[in-house]
């Protein structure tokens, strides 16, 4: 059976907050969970583009300022969450970067690896409180097939500063958002409310290959149209992890057709370096460290799952 948007339940009372949502697959999950019945809520970098974004979703939509290239910023969308939401029932990790020239975060952090991870694990630290009451909550983070390719984290060089690779430094942030979810999934066990699950798109035609390497360039303008799929059949993998009810804690959702580019959402598995354990909680640990943000379920809590 193939899984498509008329299989979403509907999401009357729940809140949903996405980052990256005024675009892309963010957008077009914003726009489905809406029409479902959700509040949902566009944690974005740019407001006005939020607000525009927002203007073409039928529903209860809302708009929040969030930069994940900064901790102050991710520290003040998480008070003003606070500040309108008592709850949370979906936390969507989704806004991301890729193959973005050598930069840094305002923190110092190598962009990619601070945006797409240490921003999401901040602000899912800060908030989890606000969905851990909420039955049946969840955190979806949004990872990608470049998890698997020239991927591995540095622990010597997190930061990428001795030399930079932006596909290595893309494939280490996206092994890093699954090994989060799948520390956090451990973390969150024991309270029985809410599940950590990822998911990835498989290749979406979304704005996020605009800085691919000019020599890629041709190449995959010459394959997109075989082997890509548009946004609204990419967020279908992110929505199914959000609200199918046979989801459980620590799955991987993408797409079910040749090497994961594209299809319908399925139970996929990730590489074989995504699941060390030993990785996952180094990581967590170093996470916690460069951004201050300690989470309220412990590693005490983790062991005792296992």
């Amino acid at each position: 059976m193939k899984w498509t948007e008329q299989q979403i339940p509907r999401q009357d009372g729940r809140v949903a907050v996405i980052t990256g949502a005024n675009t892309g697959l963010g957008f077009e999950t914003a726009r489905r969970l809406a029409e479902h019945g959700a509040s949902v809520v566009l944690a974005v970098r740019d407001t006005e583009k939020g607000k525009l974004a927002a203007a073409r979703i039928n529903g209860d939509v809302c708009v929040q300022e969030l930069d994940l290239t900064s901790l102050e910023s991710v520290h003040a969308a998480a008070a003003g969450l606070r500040a309108t939401h008592p709850r949370i029932d979906l936390l969507i990790n989704n806004a991301g970067v890729m193959y973005t020239p050598r930069q840094t975060t305002r923190d110092g952090f190598e962009l990619q690896f601070g945006t797409n991870h240490l921003g999401h694990f901040a602000l899912t630290g800060l908030v989890l409180d606000l969905l851990l009451p909420a039955p049946g909550s969840r955190v979806v983070t949004v990872s990608s097939t470049g998890h698997r390719i020239r991927a591995a984290i540095h622990f010597d060089d997190l930061q990428w500063e001795r030399s930079y690779a932006r596909i290595g430094a893309y494939g280490q942030s996206k092994l890093a958002n699954l090994m989060f979810t799948y520390e956090l999934q451990r973390r969150l066990a024991p309270h029985g409310t809410t599940a950590a699950v990822a998911a990835h798109p498989g290749i979406s035609d979304t704005e996020l290959v605009r800085n691919i390497p000019p020599a890629m360039r041709r190449p995959v303008s010459w394959l997109a149209p075989l082997i890509s799929q548009p946004a609204t059949a990419g967020a279908l993998p992110t929505l199914r992890a959000a609200t199918d009810p046979s989801v459980l804690g620590g799955q991987y959702y993408g797409p079910d057709g040749l090497a994961g580019g594209r299809g319908y959402p399925k139970l996929v598995t990730s590489s074989p370096d995504s699941y060390d354990l030993a990785a996952q909680q180094r990581l967590w640990a170093v996470s916690e460290d460069l951004t201050g943000v300690r989470f309220p379920v412990g590693r005490a809590t983790a062991a005792a799952a296992q």
